[in-house]
């Protein structure tokens, strides 16, 4: 595996992720996840930043997706999956309302198809360089 590839794509992953969370559930969709002022936005980080890890390592270990489109569509994919998997916990646990559950899978879906087409290309230009 291409490290700088992994690294590179995994922190700006990480970064572009948290900043479409900021986007979307602080600015847009704020009522899907109403803000107590106690969150822990370190925390908050570094699961963007582990999910974008996970992307980057199964586009460049298994999948060898390295395009912008591929990634995208890769992307939505795993995030279609796992924000359905996610939400299923949290509405068990009465965390979501029922009526944001495919609001929330489509806001994931998005931001999914965004990180993945950001770390596919990032991977596919650094490969080329390394």
């Amino acid at each position: 595996m291409n490290i700088k590839s992994f690294l590179i794509s995994s922190v700006v992953g990480g970064i572009v992720y948290f900043l479409l969370g900021w986007l979307f559930y602080g600015i847009l969709f704020s009522d899907i996840y109403p803000s107590n002022g106690e969150e822990n936005l370190l925390f908050v980080f570094l699961g963007c930043l582990v999910y974008a890890v996970f992307l980057s390592f199964v586009f460049l270990k298994w999948a060898n997706i390295s395009t912008l489109i591929s990634g995208a569509k890769a992307g939505g994919i795993i995030a279609f999956f796992t924000s359905i998997s996610t939400n299923l916990f949290l509405m068990s646990n009465k965390v979501m309302a029922p009526e944001n559950f495919m609001i929330d899978v489509a806001i994931m879906i998005v931001c999914g198809a965004i990180v993945g087409g950001i770390i596919a290309f990032i991977i596919g230009k650094t490969k080329a360089t390394s």
